[in-house]
């Protein structure tokens, strides 16, 4: 896992409200995204204006995508579809480094993939390497 994704029709008051209940502001923003440090492994929540949220995602409870950290996001991708996943959303360069894609399992469940420079600096400095 590397950052969880709470969609927000008024990002300013979200961002209050969750530095207010978080104690603490967040490390990174920009125009539509607000994202916290959170927990003992310091993971990523992230705050996203509803205008940025996939065609056809629900913005009601349990329309959060929980993104998973991968190496290449393509491949994985692509597995997942291999395995009976349908696509959501399409490989998309964020831009800064930052690659998404999500996926709906054969269950029904939404699965968030990416690659987050972000989490992998976070990482490094944790283990070293």
């Amino acid at each position: 896992m590397s950052t969880v994704s709470y969609w927000t029709a008024d990002l300013p008051a979200a961002v209050e409200w969750y530095s207010d209940f978080l104690g603490t502001k967040p490390y990174f923003e920009r125009p539509g995204y607000a994202e916290f440090r959170i927990g003992d492994y310091q993971h990523e929540l992230g705050l996203i204006d509803t205008r940025h949220a996939p065609a056809g995602h629900g913005i009601d409870p349990g329309g959060a995508i929980l993104y998973w950290q991968v190496d290449d996001v393509e491949a994985a991708r692509r597995r997942l579809l291999e395995k009976g996943a349908t696509e959501l959303e399409p490989l998309i360069d964020r831009g800064h480094g930052f690659i998404t894609a999500s996926v709906v399992d054969p269950f029904g469940n939404v699965l968030g993939i990416m690659r987050n420079p972000h989490y992998l600096e976070m990482l490094r400095s944790r283990t070293g390497s």
